[in-house]
């Protein structure tokens, strides 16, 4: 059994309930004076509490993916294995192309739990993928969940690249928040539907890259490489598997919490990677805490290195990047609120950047969920549908000039046609 499948973790819950009610119908027999006695009582303790704990930490894994197999939990994962044979044709068994290293099918990492995903033919509803995506540079082996839209099984865009979002989630989290809690490939699949998104590859990733240590999209020194993995590997990994655009007009970073401060971190630090960053309650810094240990090292250069992962630091001593980012914040509720008004004001020319401010919202899903729909649309009118085609060679016949590509659908990058998304429009 998986370490995230609900077979297991059902099987273990009923043990401890097992091991409470055995304890509860034993213990007169054992309230008895001896050695065995006093034994057996502490075995029954030591049994229920084992017991109870391991299904506390089951349930508590399932839902925030700490550890998505037994590998990882053992730690036998360090380093990236060979191809994986794709014979299968099970539910998750398929990857855009079989031939890819970088992208290799996993098994359902909790994704058998989520409802409303699609269910039918994957040119009618679109299609999600549960994967691993291998670093090249890293090493580093992060699970994913990656929807494809209707469009990329049609015949009409057989050789279009698509735009891609990179959604992270937050940290203590993993994908099965997006895809359950915060349902990304369901909203998607109805905003392509209804004409307000355009379609979309979206590949979902935990921000973490070396569990259970908090990595913050940072680059430790002598460390995991967390920013290169995201910036370089996952991209090279997504564009070997799928057909994705390759200009970084294509590709957009959104997150939620720490996913939110990596989207921003990610978009300002490599623009030549991401041009657009959705951060909905995210941090505009980055700090060592006891999740995180040491993520820049010490002295004069880890100070600095520090500061270079400080937005606002960035705003005000070097030259803005060419990017568009959205923010989300509550005004009360919030404790970022006063930093993103900063971030907000801060923003100068090339660099673009809307908000999301509600009246009030806590830290929490209830208010995500109220910014989701107007986050995905904003990024997707932030993105370039690519014009390039991958070249599949088709026959045709004497005399005739062979098919024609067809023409991407008609999209804005979000600099001509950019529209303020805020619940209320923000001040500034």
């Amino acid at each position: 059994m998986g370490l995230t499948s609900q077979s297991l973790e059902y099987t273990v819950i009923v043990l401890a309930l097992v091991c409470v009610a055995a304890t509860v119908w034993l213990w007169p027999r054992l309230s008895r004076q001896g050695v065995r006695p006093v034994l057996g009582r502490l075995g029954a303790i030591v049994m229920t509490q084992v017991s109870i704990v391991c299904a506390l930490a089951l349930a508590v894994n399932a839902s925030f993916e700490f550890y998505g197999s037994w590998d990882e939990l053992l730690g036998n994962n360090d380093k990236a294995p060979a191809s994986v044979s794709q014979g299968g044709e099970g539910q998750y068994a398929s990857v855009g192309n079989a031939k890819s290293e970088l992208v290799q099918a996993a098994g359902p990492q909790g994704l058998d739990r989520v409802t409303g995903l699609p269910q039918g033919p994957a040119d009618k509803v679109g299609k999600v993928e549960s994967v691993r995506i291998v670093g090249r540079r890293t090493r580093a082996i992060n699970p994913a969940f990656v929807y494809l839209p209707p469009q990329y099984f049609q015949s009409q865009f057989r050789r279009q690249r698509f735009p891609v979002m990179v959604v992270i989630s937050g940290y203590p989290g993993g994908i099965m928040n997006l895809a359950q809690h915060l349902q990304i490939p369901q909203n998607a699949g109805r905003l392509i539907a209804d004409g307000k998104m355009q379609p979309t590859v979206i590949v979902m990733l935990r921000p973490t890259i070396a569990p259970p240590r908090d990595t913050e999209c940072v680059d430790v020194p002598d460390g995991p490489q967390a920013e290169t993995f995201f910036a370089k590997d996952l991209p090279d990994a997504m564009k070997s598997a799928y057909r994705v655009g390759h200009d970084p007009s294509a590709w957009g970073a959104f997150g939620y919490s720490s996913g939110g401060t990596c989207s921003l971190q990610l978009a300002m630090r490599n623009p030549q990677a991401y041009t657009s960053a959705v951060s909905l309650s995210g941090d505009y810094a980055i700090q060592d805490d006891l999740t995180t240990g040491s993520l820049f090292g010490s002295g004069a250069a880890g100070a600095q290195r520090e500061r270079e992962h400080d937005l606002l630091w960035r705003l005000e001593n070097l030259p803005a990047p060419q990017v568009s980012a959205l923010v989300a914040s509550s005004r009360k509720g919030e404790p970022d609120y006063g930093e993103t008004m900063k971030f907000i004001h801060a923003a100068k020319e090339p660099m673009k950047v809307d908000s999301i401010i509600l009246p009030e919202g806590s830290h929490q899903f209830s208010t995500w969920l109220r910014e989701i729909v107007p986050a995905l649309e904003w990024q997707s009118r932030q993105l370039t549908f690519p014009q390039d085609v991958e070249s599949i060679p088709v026959k045709s016949k004497p005399g005739s000039d062979g098919p024609k590509a067809p023409a991407a659908p008609a999209s804005s990058n979000g600099t001509a046609d950019r529209k303020r998304v805020a619940a209320e429009r923000s001040p500034g």
